[in-house]
C-alpha cells in the first residue's frame, strides 16, 4: 500500500507555486513592483504593534472594523452602498474562493470555468470534492457569450469561476458578460474574479456595479496586487448578505489573525497612497504590449498589470534563455506563450534586453 495513505484524487499531484529564483528581475508572480512607502510602513508597524499588545487574545472573527473598511474602499469603486454584512474576507483570494467551493460546491455539485484560466481554479475544486468543467475560450481569448451561456445551461453548474482581467491572458470581461452568465446560471453561484481590476483600462467596468441586480453574484478583489500588500495575504469579496452567512458556516474559527488585519487596516488607510502607481504601470504595461508587437510577436490584450505573449516553438528555452540574464518571467498559459509582469521602467528595459538577446540567439 501507498504511503501516505493520500486519497485518490492527490496521488501524484505537484504543490501550486510559480518558480522562485534569486535574479535580480523578478517579474512572474505579477507583483506591485512598488513598496509601501515609509509612512505606510510605519503606520502598519504601529498598528501592529498596537496588536501585538493583545496578541494573548483571539482576534474579532467577524473583523467587522476590517470588512467596513474593505466595503468603503470598493463604494469608491463600483460599489452601490455596499455595507459591512455584504463584505467577506480571507488570508488571500486564495482562500476566499476556497470558502466559496466549500459552501457551494461539494460532491455531486460542478464548478465551470472557461480555459485558459486561473490554474488553482480547478484545485479549488479538487480539495472541496467539486467536479470541475472547463470549457473553451477563442483564439484571441475572448469569450464568446452565447457560447459561455450555453455551456452554463448545459453544465448546470453550483459555481461559475470567472476571472476579469483573466489570468494568465489579462482580458476583461465585456459588460454584458455578468448579467447574462448570472441569469443563466439559475441558483448556480457567479464568481467574478477581479484580482486585477483596479488595473483594468479606462471605460472597462467593474461587476461590482450589476452587484445589486443578481442576488447569485459574487465579486472578489484582493490587497495583494494594486495594494502591494502580497505578503499580507488580505483578500475579500463582495455579496448578498446571505451568501457571506454561508461563508461564515465554513470559515475556520478566527481565521484572520489580529495581525493581518491591523495590516489591511492601516493599508487602506493609505489607500490613495498604495495605489498611486496604478496609472504608471497601466501605462508601463501598453508600452510593453506595443513593443513586443513591434518584436513581431503575438499579444493578448491586457487590463491587468502583466502581458501574455508568444508565440514560441519552445518556450521553456526562452525562458530559461531569460533566466540566465537575470530576468525570471513566467511560463504558463497556452502551449508557446510566456507572462511578463509589469514592473518598474528600468526592469522592463532589463526585460527587453534580455528578450531581444535570448530571441536573436533562437532564431
Amino acid at each position: 500500500m501507498n504511503w501516505p495513505p493520500l486519497r485518490d484524487a492527490l496521488v501524484g499531484e505537484e504543490p501550486y507555486g510559480a518558480p522562485q529564483i534569486d535574479v535580480p528581475v523578478q517579474l512572474n508572480t505579477n507583483e506591485n513592483p512598488y513598496g509601501p512607502s515609509a509612512a505606510a510602513a510605519a503606520d502598519i508597524a504601529e498598528a501592529v504593534r498596537r496588536a501585538a499588545l493583545d496578541l494573548n487574545r483571539y482576534p474579532d472573527r467577524e473583523a467587522v472594523e476590517l470588512r467596513g473598511a474593505l466595503a468603503a474602499y470598493l463604494n469608491g469603486d463600483g460599489g452601490q452602498g455596499l455595507g459591512v454584512d455584504e463584505v467577506w474576507a480571507a488570508n488571500g483570494s486564495n482562500e476566499v474562493m476556497l470558502q466559496l467551493l466549500q459552501a457551494f460546491g461539494g460532491p455531486g455539485r460542478r464548478a465551470l470555468s472557461f480555459a485558459p484560466t486561473y490554474s488553482m481554479y480547478p484545485e479549488y475544486a479538487r480539495d472541496s470534492l467539486t467536479e470541475w468543467v472547463a470549457g473553451r475560450r477563442e483564439d484571441d481569448f475572448s469569450l464568446d457569450l452565447e457560447a459561455a451561456r450555453a455551456k452554463v445551461l448545459e453544465v448546470q453548474p453550483a459555481v461559475v469561476l470567472l476571472p476579469s482581467p483573466n489570468n494568465p491572458t489579462g482580458t476583461a470581461l465585456p459588460p454584458e458578460a455578468v448579467s447574462m452568465l448570472c441569469e443563466a446560471a439559475g441558483n448556480g453561484i457567479v464568481v467574478i474574479d477581479e484580482a486585477y481590476s483596479e488595473f483594468r483600462r479606462e471605460g472597462v467596468p467593474s461587476a461590482l456595479e450589476v452587484l445589486g441586480e443578481h442576488r447569485n453574484l459574487v465579486v472578489t478583489r484582493t490587497m495583494s496586487k494594486a495594494f502591494a500588500l502580497a505578503g499580507a495575504r488580505l483578500g475579500y469579496l463582495a455579496a448578498r448578505p446571505e451568501v457571506v452567512d454561508a461563508l461564515r458556516v465554513v470559515r475556520l474559527p478566527y481565521h484572520l489573525s489580529a495581525v493581518t488585519q491591523a495590516t489591511a487596516l492601516a493599508a487602506l488607510r493609505h489607500a490613495p497612497e498604495l495605489l498611486g502607481k496604478v496609472a504608471e504601470l497601466r501605462a508601463e504595461r501598453d508600452l510593453t504590449v506595443t513593443w513586443l508587437r513591434e518584436q513581431g510577436l503575438t499579444v493578448a490584450d491586457s487590463d491587468a498589470n502583466f502581458v501574455l505573449f508568444g508565440t514560441f516553438a519552445d518556450r521553456h528555452a526562452v525562458w530559461q534563455g531569460m533566466v540566465e540574464r537575470g530576468v525570471l518571467i513566467r511560463e504558463t498559459g497556452p502551449q508557446g506563450w510566456l507572462r511578463v509582469s509589469i514592473g518598474t521602467p528600468q526592469e522592463m528595459k532589463a526585460f527587453k534586453d534580455a528578450l531581444v538577446a535570448v530571441m536573436e540567439e533562437n532564431r
